[in-house]
């Protein structure tokens, strides 16, 4: 039996960086985590223990804080697109970056005092490699959003397990995890297109009267792909969180739809890409 050494990356995960860009009086917060993965020319390192290729992970993280001070953060694609060619660039062991960032948003409050703006977190994916092919993944998670009616749910298999009823009016609830990948890596205006994608996901999801969770969500994918020209594939991940109206017979009520009980386990988990008929290759597995 011949073992050897598969597919392996390492480096420094949730570097937790907050930036403070002082213009004057009024200040300017990102608070970002930063997430570096690397592969390369690696084999030695697991397989003798000689880590002459290996770029520590503590200076990943310190390349992080210097290079918030040095050029700022700005759009977290572009702080990551730095990142990474700098590691691919500045070491001959390294072959490939992953950087992926998360982003906090805060509300301003007044020139220095900002609050916490809550629930939903901006993230951006870079792959880049030695042979200058570049990817930009944006996205969002944890966008949570709820349709009280236009939802129904029937028409679907039955067996003699089956106990759900069939019905034309339901509650239609998720948070959504969405990434979106741009056709080209350099030139977009990055906080334009995140704005322009999250309206579409959201006015996609208000505006369709669905049948199923699936149908949501592809409309949500072609509505981002038919209004942002320089996405060229969406990929989302939807949790169907359960709203089931509360049985009030007992206590001689009705519940017209209007009393529920919102359950987060178990839950239905609607997963699925759109994409153009030309869209490049990713050349990567998405992860």
């Amino acid at each position: 039996m011949i073992v050897k050494l598969g597919a392996n990356r390492y480096g420094k995960a949730e570097t937790r960086l907050v930036h403070v860009r002082r213009d004057g009086p009024v200040h300017h917060l990102k608070d970002v985590n930063v997430s570096v993965s690397l592969s390369g020319d690696m084999e030695a390192a697991h397989l003798t223990g000689d880590n002459s290729a290996v770029l520590p992970t503590d200076t990943q993280k310190n390349t992080v804080y210097a290079f918030a001070r040095r050029y700022g953060v700005g759009q977290i694609e572009d702080f990551a697109l730095r990142l990474a060619r700098h590691f691919v660039t500045a070491q001959p062991t390294i072959h490939h970056a992953r950087v992926a960032i998360e982003e906090y948003g805060w509300n301003r409050a007044g020139p220095h005092s900002f609050v916490r703006h809550g629930g939903e977190v901006r993230t951006c994916v870079i792959h880049h490699d030695r042979d200058g092919r570049t990817t930009v993944l944006s996205g969002i998670e944890e966008l949570v959003v709820l349709n009280s009616t236009g939802s129904e749910f029937h028409g679907y298999i039955t067996d003699e397990y089956t106990t759900l009823p069939p019905t034309t009016d339901r509650v239609l609830a998720t948070a959504v995890s969405a990434r979106w990948r741009h056709a080209a890596a350099d030139g977009p205006d990055y906080a334009k297109s995140y704005d322009e994608a999250r309206q579409c996901l959201v006015e996609a999801f208000a505006g369709t009267h669905s049948l199923s969770l699936q149908q949501t969500l592809y409309a949500m994918g072609e509505r981002v792909l038919t209004t942002c020209p320089g996405i060229c594939e969406v990929r989302l991940s939807m949790p169907n969180k359960h709203h089931f109206a509360v049985d009030l017979s007992p206590f001689g009520l009705d519940n017209e739809n209007e009393v529920f009980h919102a359950a987060d386990r178990p839950y239905g988990l609607i997963e699925g890409g759109v994409l153009r008929d030309d869209a490049p290759d990713a050349g990567f597995a998405w992860e």
